[in-house]
């Protein structure tokens, strides 16, 4: 390549990753508002989404810078049009996202390979789960009770519902907070090794 056009060149590609990077932050928020579901046996603040998908192809596709700001585009999106936790919910989401995508990127980046895809979602998932038990044990969920005045007693109850297991925080954090993220974690994994070779194309245009 010309050394006069290589500045033109990189500024294009730039420019296609921006993009790419708000198309898919919007996709997650589309993603985020109006297709989660809840999961049978947990309580009904824990609600199911692959919003975390576009930001994963993100980072596949583009790096791991893609996917935090994919994260965090979504988030604040539904800050803005959504927001019904007083930002608690987003910071949450936000925090969960980035605990998955962007080791899963990164190990992903070392090697392009289906196995380092694998191996990388595998990593994502273990240190979204641990990295969420502890986020809401002693910051997310005290912060909820507290901004809502409400008692943890009572988001412990929202557990104690649908799982007799669940007795206290910690309990909550166990028998429903762990199982939730690594059941996601799986989830987000099938779903990307099931479309990730067909948009691939396109992250890579």
């Amino acid at each position: 390549m010309n050394a006069l056009n290589q500045p033109k060149a990189a500024a294009w590609r730039e420019t296609k990753n921006i993009t790419k990077v708000a198309v898919l932050g919007v996709m997650a928020f589309f993603i985020m508002t109006y297709l989660e579901f809840p999961l049978p046996l947990f309580p009904a603040f824990l609600k199911m989404d692959l919003s975390d998908l576009p930001a994963l192809l993100a980072g596949f596709g583009v790096g791991p810078w893609a996917a935090v700001l994919v994260e965090v585009l979504k988030n604040i999106l539904h800050a803005i049009f959504k927001n019904q936790t007083a930002f608690v919910g987003e910071a949450a989401n936000l925090l969960t996202g980035i605990l998955f995508v962007v080791p899963a990127a990164l190990l992903y980046s070392v090697r392009k390979t289906r196995l380092n895809a694998i191996l990388g979602m595998a990593a994502g998932t273990v240190i979204m789960t641990l990295g969420m038990a502890l986020a809401n044990y002693y910051v997310f969920i005290p912060l909820y009770a507290k901004v809502f005045n409400i008692p943890v007693d009572a988001i412990v109850g929202m557990g104690t519902s649908v799982n007799s297991r669940v007795i206290d925080l910690k309990t909550l954090v166990v028998y429903s907070i762990v199982p939730f993220n690594i059941i996601k974690g799986f989830m987000l994994t099938a779903v990307t090794m099931l479309i990730y070779k067909r948009v691939s194309p396109l992250l890579h245009m």
